[in-house]
C-alpha cells in the first residue's frame, strides 16, 4: 500500500515534535518513531523485572518494528484529519499520532496469538514469535520442551502487547474529552477482534459452511479493527458529527470486508514469496472462508465427489501436492468469480460513502487509493 519506512527515516523535528503538515504518506514513518519511543520508555521498567523479560520483550519489539504497513494508524490519522481535527486545533497532533499508533500493539497481539492458534511457522517472511522464542530456547540449551516454552512466552508477549496498547492510548496526551468520545469505538474494537477470532476457530472446529457466519468472521476479525474502527476512532477524537462518522464506518465496513475476501483468495492461491506464508495455508489450517463455502455450495450441485474430497481434505492435509489439488478443485468452481464480484461490489459501495459525505482533498484521495490497493493487492 504505502512504502515501508526505512531505518533512520524519521518525520520528527529535532525537538521530537510531529509536523502535521507532512503528507499522509509520511504517517507510517511517524508511527514507527512513536513505537520505537514507547519501547525505549519501557526499558527501565522491563529491566527491573528481570533479564528473561528483557529478552522476551526483545522478541515483541522486533516483531512490532520489523515490517507492517502501519495501515491501522494511517486510517486512524485519516479519520482525524478527514473530520477536521487539525482545523479545529483542539487536540495536539502529536498526541493524536501517539493514540492511533497504539493500534499497532493490538495488531501485534492479534497476529502473535493467531500464529500460535494456526501453528504457523512464518509471518511476513520471518519466523513467527513463538518459533523465534522456541529457537532461542534451543540455542541457549534451556530446560524443558522448546516448543512449549516458545508458545507460552509468545502468548504472554501477545498479552503484553494488548496491555501496552491500552497504556499508549491512555498516555497519548489527547484530552479526556476526546478519549471519552472515542471510548465506545475503542471498547468495541477490542471486543470485536477477539470475538472474531473466537468465532473463526469455532467455525473451523464445527466445520461450519455458513456464508453468513464466514462474513461475520471477515467483519469482526479483520474489517472492523483494520479500517472501520480506526477511522471511527480518529473521527471521534476530532469531535466529528454522526454523518461523518457513519460515512467513515460505511467505507471501513465495505472496504474492510473486501480486503479480507482478497486475503481469502491469497490464502489459497497466493504466492508464498509475496505473502510471506506457505501456499495454501488457509486450506491446511481449515479456515472456513466465504470462498470455501461458495465452492462447496457449487460442488454440491455439480460434482458431489469433488465436494466430498474438498470437505475431507480441508484442515486435514498438509503436503504441497495435496494442497495444490484442493486449490485446483476450488479454482474449477464458480467460487473465485463470485468472490471477485463481491470484492468489486464492496469496493464500489465503500467508495460511494466518501462521495455521499462530500469528502474531498488529500484524505479522500488517500482513502480511495488505499481502497483500490487493499482490494486488488497480490500480498
Amino acid at each position: 500500500m504505502l512504502p515501508a519506512p526505512t531505518e533512520g527515516d524519521s518525520v520528527l523535528s529535532p525537538r521530537g515534535s510531529f509536523d502535521p503538515a507532512l503528507p499522509l504518506s509520511s504517517i507510517p514513518c511517524a508511527v514507527e518513531d512513536e513505537l520505537r519511543g514507547f519501547f525505549e520508555r519501557r526499558e527501565a521498567m522491563v529491566a527491573d523485572i528481570g533479564s528473561p523479560v528483557v529478552m522476551s520483550v526483545g522478541h515483541l519489539q522486533k516483531f512490532v518494528l520489523s515490517g507492517g504497513k502501519r495501515i491501522r494508524p494511517l486510517y486512524g490519522w485519516a479519520g482525524f484529519i478527514g473530520a477536521g481535527g487539525l482545523a479545529k486545533g483542539e487536540e495536539d497532533p502529536g498526541a493524536v499520532l501517539r493514540a492511533v499508533s497504539s493500534l499497532e500493539f493490538i495488531q501485534a497481539c492479534a497476529l502473535i496469538h493467531d500464529d500460535i492458534i494456526d501453528a504457523a511457522d512464518t509471518r511476513r517472511g520471518n519466523p513467527t514469535v513463538h518459533r523465534a522464542v522456541e529457537a532461542d530456547h534451543r540455542r541457549r540449551e534451556l530446560r524443558g520442551a522448546a516448543e512449549t516454552f516458545g508458545r507460552n512466552v509468545a502468548i504472554l508477549a501477545g498479552d503484553l502487547a494488548l496491555v501496552w496498547a491500552e497504556d499508549m492510548w491512555r498516555e497519548s496526551g489527547v484530552s479526556g474529552a476526546a478519549l471519552e468520545r472515542a471510548h465506545d469505538a475503542w471498547r468495541g474494537m477490542r471486543t470485536e477482534v477477539i470475538g472474531g477470532q473466537i468465532l473463526d476457530i469455532s467455525l473451523e472446529a464445527a466445520g461450519d459452511e455458513s456464508i453468513e457466519l464466514a462474513n461475520k468472521v471477515n467483519r469482526y476479525k479483520t474489517a472492523a479493527y483494520t479500517i472501520e474502527r480506526p477511522l471511527h476512532l480518529g473521527a471521534a477524537i476530532a469531535g466529528a458529527d454522526e454523518r461523518t462518522i457513519a460515512a467513515f464506518r460505511g467505507y471501513g465496513h465495505d472496504i474492510g470486508i473486501a480486503f479480507q475476501l482478497r486475503d481469502d483468495l491469497l490464502g489459497v492461491f497466493g504466492d508464498s514469496a509475496l505473502t510471506g506464508k506457505p501456499a495454501g495455508d488457509d486450506l491446511r489450517e481449515g479456515k472456513r472462508t466465504v470462498l470455501l463455502a461458495l465452492a462447496l455450495q457449487d460442488l454440491d450441485a455439480t460434482d458431489p465427489a469433488a465436494a466430498q474430497e474438498l470437505r475431507e481434505g480441508v484442515g486435514h492435509v498438509s503436503e504441497p501436492a495435496e494442497l495444490k489439488r484442493l486449490s485446483a478443485i476450488i479454482e474449477a468452481t464458480s467460487a473465485v468469480e463470485g468472490v471477485e464480484k463481491r470484492i468489486a461490489e464492496l469496493t464500489e459501495s465503500g467508495l460511494r460513502y466518501l462521495d455521499h459525505a462530500g469528502m474531498t482533498g488529500e484524505v479522500a484521495d488517500t482513502l480511495r487509493d488505499l481502497a483500490v490497493k487493499a482490494t486488488s493487492r497480490r500480498a
